[in-house]
């Protein structure tokens, strides 16, 4: 088994998933954060995963202790000097990314693939970042990251194929399912779901139908397993909205324009699951 440590910056709802599928492979996992309290609640939501999983029957409470043991908290970057992979799964904003990148170039040794998580930002830009294009890449992990099988590995401008391969066999080491893309605002899944979703959010601005209206059609007639709105909901209209705005200004075409409503449910801090209260109210717990 290849990568035996491996580096995570970011706790949030991403970073805790990676770490925790790192930390099941058998993997030391590095988990950084910018703050204890942001780094606590992270490992506390694997605690929780893992404390499901325990009641189903899944896990025994031995491996889970023996799997949290292996996530290693630390609040400082340099502390990530040991990984043999590090994966960035910070605030979808690329300036925000772009600074991680130029620390971990200087926190890193040489040979280090540094990937991101990114769901729609430029690979060759962060990339560029760095003094090593050849080993940055996209490793695009799909929420809940311990349920869901895809992994997009995003190949930049200058990413090796060997980059490539590593990233690839690890992902298959995690169980997960890699597809190899290219460069592009979006990638695939995001390129095609997220329009989707901002036409449903235009479809109810307009009044053509129902927020369950909407959800139903698409559930029903399209056999997708949730409606684009509660599908909204649950990945964050913040998220969403980042990700349309990556989309309409690198793409440069008018229809990738965010809808208005999605924008002011932004604005008034509706952000769906995480905030309790998107296109629908959800109860705490």
């Amino acid at each position: 088994m290849a990568m035996q440590t491996v580096g995570v910056v970011g706790a949030g709802t991403m970073g805790n998933g990676i770490a925790q599928v790192l930390a099941a492979s058998g993997r030391k996992v590095l988990l950084a954060e910018a703050s204890d309290d942001l780094l606590q609640k992270g490992i506390g939501r694997v605690a929780g995963g893992l404390d499901r999983l325990v009641k189903k029957g899944k896990m025994t409470e031995a491996e889970k202790g023996d799997l949290l043991k292996r996530i290693q908290g630390t609040t400082h970057l340099a502390d990530l000097a040991p990984a043999e992979l590090v994966v960035e799964a910070v605030t979808e904003e690329a300036e925000v990314k772009l600074g991680i990148f130029r620390k971990l170039e200087a926190v890193t040794r040489p040979e280090v693939i540094l990937a991101s998580n990114t769901s729609s930002i430029s690979i060759s830009r962060l990339a560029a970042s760095t003094k090593r294009p050849d080993r940055v890449v996209g490793m695009h992990f799909f929420n809940p990251v311990p349920v869901m099988a895809l992994v997009e590995v995003v190949k930049g401008e200058l990413t090796s194929e060997a980059t490539v391969a590593t990233v690839t066999a690890l992902a298959q080491e995690l169980g997960k399912t890699p597809v190899t893309v290219n460069d592009y605002p979006g990638f695939v899944a995001n390129r095609i779901v997220m329009p989707m979703i901002n036409e449903a959010v235009y479809a109810l601005m307009e009044g053509v139908a129902t927020r369950e209206a909407i959800d139903t059609v698409m559930k029903l007639g399209m056999n997708h397993p949730m409606g684009p709105l509660t599908l909204a909901d649950f990945i964050g209209l913040d998220v969403c909205l980042a990700i349309m705005e990556v989309l309409h200004r690198d793409l440069g075409d008018a229809k990738y324009r965010p809808c208005p409503l999605l924008r002011r449910m932004v604005a008034a801090g509706l952000l769906g699951r995480k905030s309790g209260a998107g296109f629908y109210t959800y109860a705490e717990g």
